[in-house]
């Protein structure tokens, strides 16, 4: 029922993003004199606010046309390489560098309310040297009840196909929540030998045991049963998306719950927004505009996924354990003997905690020092793991050549 009242409270409000919308043509209008003073940039603000407040964010897109390649800028086209129900395995084709050797990275993408496209900038950085692929997912609420479930094995059973179609020396980088059902399809797939095991593996800022330094997020997630969970949070699509009836954690839940963890900074942004626009500091409102569409665009998880994930990785602790498992198999990350190993974590990360990701090499014993790496980044928080200037300059750098030292085709290649 909350989804539904949800969904009505957006269609009452349409009239007045209308109003709104309405007010920021007339006072922004170049023949209209107002346009040009404090009150006129005061009404246009406050109905961007007022419109903003109340617009359904879709989807950004990835909006990355072109990359330089040494001393070249080339093209660069989205092409779907695999598509799935729940995902489609997306791969950023640079035009006319068919001849390089740069490795070819997986980069699986957090399925924890956000879409893919929050990892534009990590994408980006990639692109100049490396062949990248990510894992899209979709929207839960778009996918008809007909093509079935997905839970956290599916996500474990995604990552092993795209590996698989990806073929060997391909290595996959997992950010946030997706480090454990990485760690968890790649210590599969060394159980069975696969020959597509990847050559290395980047895991940032990942909850691979939530028991260490554990957050607010930590807390939350095992603060009540699961069962509270499963009732409090899980609602049915309503019948005007095609995914109407399926079982999901609405993903403006999971936004308030974000919002929440600092809503006083995300007040102060908007009313800096606000007076930006009234000084007429374009540069600043632009730059507030595309974070704030790319963090308030969010998408639903189906029920099944958001629940195993809770009871797997953040009240049990399965994976950290060793008694995790995947469709009756066992996830023995101690296995893993040719996959080398990178681990990244921020030192002000209020979501991972310093020492969870770094667990994984707790976990994989049989892997010899010269395949591990651990990069931890002072002063940077979450999302500064994998994104902005620090990402760009001191991460990125080093997660570049740990890929390379462990590429068979860039070491030909030298």
């Amino acid at each position: 029922m909350l989804y539904q009242i949800h969904e009505l409270q957006r269609a009452t409000f349409t009239p007045l993003r209308m109003v709104a919308g309405a007010i920021q043509t007339i006072y922004s209008h170049p023949w209209l004199p107002l346009a040009y003073t404090r009150f006129g940039r005061a009404m246009v603000a406050g109905a961007e606010l007022v419109e903003r407040a109340t617009r359904r964010y879709v989807k950004p897109a990835f909006n990355l046309p072109f990359t330089e390649t040494g001393p070249d800028r080339v093209p660069v086209r989205e092409v779907v390489a695999v598509a799935k129900p729940f995902c489609t395995l997306l791969h950023f084709r640079r035009e006319g560098v068919e001849g390089r050797s740069d490795p070819r990275v997986l980069v699986a993408a957090p399925l924890s309310g956000h879409f893919a496209t929050l990892l534009r900038g990590t994408v980006k950085t990639l692109l100049p040297e490396h062949d990248v692929y990510i894992t899209d997912w979709h929207d839960a609420r778009d996918v008809p009840l007909a093509q079935g479930g997905f839970d956290l094995d599916d996500y474990i059973d995604y990552v092993t196909e795209f590996l698989r179609f990806l073929g060997p020396d391909t290595h996959v980088l997992a950010v946030c929540q997706p480090a454990v059902p990485v760690l968890a399809a790649v210590s599969l797939m060394a159980a069975g030998d696969d020959p597509c095991q990847p050559r290395s593996m980047v895991l940032m800022g990942g909850p691979i045991d939530t028991r260490i330094s554990p957050t607010k997020v930590n807390e939350v997630a095992t603060a009540k049963p699961l069962s509270w969970f499963e009732r409090a949070v899980i609602h049915p699509v309503p019948p005007n998306h095609p995914g109407r009836g399926r079982r999901v954690y609405p993903g403006f839940l999971q936004l308030q719950g974000f919002m929440s963890m600092n809503l006083e900074r995300h007040v102060g942004e908007h009313l800096g927004l606000f007076h930006n626009m009234v000084r007429g500091d374009g540069d600043s409102a632009e730059q507030h505009r595309k974070f704030y569409d790319e963090y308030l665009s969010v998408m639903d998880l189906s029920a099944e996924y958001y629940l195993q994930t809770i009871e797997t990785v953040f009240q049990q602790h399965r994976l950290a354990l060793g008694t995790m498992r995947s469709r009756g198999r066992p996830v023995d990350p101690s296995l893993i003997r040719r996959t080398a190993l990178m681990t990244v974590e921020g030192e002000r990360d209020d979501i991972t905690g310093v020492g969870q990701t770094e667990a994984a090499h707790r976990l994989c014993p049989a892997l010899p020092e010269a395949l591990r790496r651990h990069h931890l980044q002072p002063k940077v928080g979450h999302y500064g793991v994998f994104n902005g200037r620090r990402w760009r300059e001191e991460i990125y750098p080093d997660v570049r050549d740990f890929i390379r030292t462990h590429d068979s085709r860039a070491v030909l290649a030298q």
